[in-house]
């Protein structure tokens, strides 16, 4: 992982946890001394500026808690696409909150994000034309 010069990575005492979506897994670290939102090497909205409402998504466990700001966060993602990653993060920073507080449980359990979406994607059946539910074309005569 190559680090931009401009980013200061967190450090100190720290809690870790995992989040995941389809195939991608996040490895999320929340630093008690604050610090910069890091994913992968680089600032948080560099890394996600493909996708349109990154910013208020990732931010929704912090609002919630209350705790916006108070964080250093450092994510390792890998595998799947972009939102997928997006998604993981999110319900690693969600996971991590809890174990840094379980009070946080009540606050962040009715809005979802502490249950792992377990939808996948449908697996390829042979004889089917390379997709997951495309038949092949019959023969009209």
């Amino acid at each position: 992982m190559t680090v931009d010069a401009s980013v200061t990575l967190p450090t100190g005492k720290y809690v870790e946890s995992t989040g995941r979506r389809k195939v991608a897994t996040a490895r999320v670290r929340l630093y008690e001394d604050g610090g910069d939102f890091v994913v992968n090497g680089k600032i948080v909205g560099r890394y996600f500026d493909t996708i349109v409402n990154a910013h208020s998504r990732y931010n929704v466990p912090f609002e919630l808690t209350g705790t916006k700001g108070k964080f250093g966060v450092s994510v390792l993602v890998s595998g799947s696409g972009a939102s997928a990653q997006l998604d993981a993060m999110i319900h690693g920073i969600a996971r991590a909150l809890v174990e840094y507080d379980p009070s946080f449980k009540a606050l962040l359990k009715p809005s979802g994000l502490l249950s792992r979406d377990d939808r996948m994607k449908e697996t390829r059946k042979i004889g089917m034309g390379g997709k997951a539910r495309r038949q092949r074309q019959s023969p009209k005569r």
